[in-house]
């Protein structure tokens, strides 16, 4: 297998290398990723000494953003704007005295294939000139998340989390060791900021495989400890309607919505919606599997055993409202802590248009007035949902009518954000003039009310807005005159 070539930085390295007289390695997610034929715009570099000023030697040549990772270890990053995205280069001092020794001190096997910069030339041979010191190709052939050492974990807690972003983006399986190693040191993540948890946790929302990495990492205790509030919803029952239990039918809606993206992949409008970035490299459908899995969280709270039935009334408020601190300690952005809870507040709106045949055309705006931007976020969320929903009392042809509403109103909406924006009819300067109000409480909900009076085509001229601003302010409040 030749050496990529069509990454021209390298050959600076290689001449700052030579310049300066340093060894400098490249090391770990590229030549991983090399081998398993997936683009990477990451770079890591092990340097014999001086891995912070190489690394600002290296940002002058390229003129890229060089950003001081951690000067007590050595450790730089430059970042350079490329086609296909930002590239970083890290550079970091060895951590032992050789570098078989360092490459002790590295994560996983599978991050340790590395390159002499020297020996990179034109049309080398990559399995020529590859040092495979911890057998990293085997456990890349066996597809297989292995420790280094078993102070892996202790020298950084975040790998407990990076072994299964591994499992989940590359579809590895952690090795027997390192998952009794893993169940040893859970706890190690504590130690670690909510900052860099989050952005290894969104690694894992973002991949296909969400669902059977959450599961797998709720069972060796490491879910629980990075988002202890799940927990009140182990072993608590539902009713007839579902097969599982609020937890696990909360694993199975991530499961389903997954389902749904595949389901999705064709069309256009929701994958550009759900690939839309709310924060950060953050996609909305990452954070929407975040949603699906705290959806219910509200329940445990709300649960009573009724005559006939368990009932869980108002439980997505208080899953908001739970959801709130749990976005803030993870250092989401407020824009993505307001999707989060808007999701759990709506998501069983659908559900409730899809009680009738066929929704009025007022519930239907209302339900786009309230969800705004995530109505999309809602309905699909909903769909796998219901499709996690499959107790004795629900029926198929009540699951096919949900499906139904719930596509049918995400075309709906993405046809009203293509089409030109309503035009209102009257406003404030309106009711002031023609209906001779003084501004007060009343205006707004007159003035809401003809917008959806406008919107469900029940009125059409400024004069029939008018005269039904008049029945509302007579019937409402009483109104003072100018």
């Amino acid at each position: 297998m030749p050496f990529p070539e069509e990454h021209p930085y390298l050959k600076i390295i290689q001449d700052i290398s030579r310049q300066k007289e340093i060894r400098v390695y490249l090391v770990g997610g590229f030549l991983r990723d090399h081998f398993l034929k997936r683009p990477c715009l990451d770079f890591d570099f092990a340097v014999e000494k001086n891995a912070v000023a190489f690394a600002r030697a290296f940002a002058k040549k390229i003129q890229g953003a060089f950003v001081l990772l951690d000067a007590e270890h050595g450790c730089g990053r430059v970042v350079k704007k490329g086609p296909g995205g930002p590239q970083t280069y890290d550079f970091a001092d060895f951590r032992a005295p050789s570098l078989p020794k360092d490459l002790l001190h590295r994560d996983f096997t599978i991050n340790t294939l590395c390159v002499d910069i020297k020996d990179v030339e034109p049309g080398a041979e990559l399995n020529e000139i590859l040092k495979d010191h911890r057998g990293g190709l085997k456990d890349l052939k066996a597809r297989s998340v292995r420790m280094n050492s078993v102070r892996t974990f202790r020298e950084d807690p975040l790998r407990l989390l990076r072994a299964y972003s591994h499992r989940a983006v590359l579809g590895f399986k952690i090795e027997k060791k390192t998952l009794a190693q893993i169940k040893k040191d859970v706890k190690l993540i504590r130690r670690v900021s909510f900052e860099r948890v989050r952005d290894e946790l969104f690694k894992i929302l973002a991949s296909p495989r969400a669902a059977e990495t959450l599961k797998a990492m709720d069972a060796c205790g490491l879910l629980s400890e990075i988002l202890p509030q799940i927990t009140v919803m182990y072993g608590v029952h539902q009713g007839g309607y579902h097969h599982l239990d609020v937890w696990p039918h909360s694993l199975e809606t991530v499961r389903q919505f997954e389902g749904v993206l595949e389901q999705m992949k064709d069309d256009p409008d929701v994958t550009a919606y759900m690939g839309e970035c709310l924060a950060g490299p953050r996609p909305r459908y990452a954070l929407v599997k975040l949603a699906a899995l705290l959806h219910d969280i509200g329940k445990p709270e709300t649960r009573k055993k009724e005559v006939d039935r368990i009932s869980f009334h108002g439980h997505e408020h208080v899953g908001r409202n739970i959801a709130r601190p749990m976005a803030k300690a993870l250092k989401l952005s407020t824009r993505e802590r307001y999707v989060l809870e808007d999701i759990i507040q709506w998501h069983l709106r659908p559900g409730y248009l899809s009680n009738f045949k066929q929704p009025s055309e007022r519930s239907v705006f209302r339900f786009f007035r309230d969800t705004k931007d995530e109505a999309v976020s809602v309905l699909l969320m909903s769909l796998a949902d219901q499709r996690s929903t499959r107790g004795p009392l629900t029926s198929e042809a009540d699951q096919r009518h949900h499906e139904k509403i719930c596509l049918g109103l995400t075309r709906r909406y993405f046809e009203i954000k293509k089409a030109k924006p309503l035009v209102r009819l009257i406003d404030g300067h309106d009711l002031i003039k023609a209906l001779k109000l003084t501004p007060s409480p009343l205006f707004g909900k007159i003035l809401k009310e003809i917008e959806e009076m406008q919107a469900t085509g029940k009125v059409a001229t400024r004069e029939d807005a008018l005269a039904a601003a008049r029945g509302i302010a007579q019937n409402g409040p009483k109104a003072k005159k100018a």
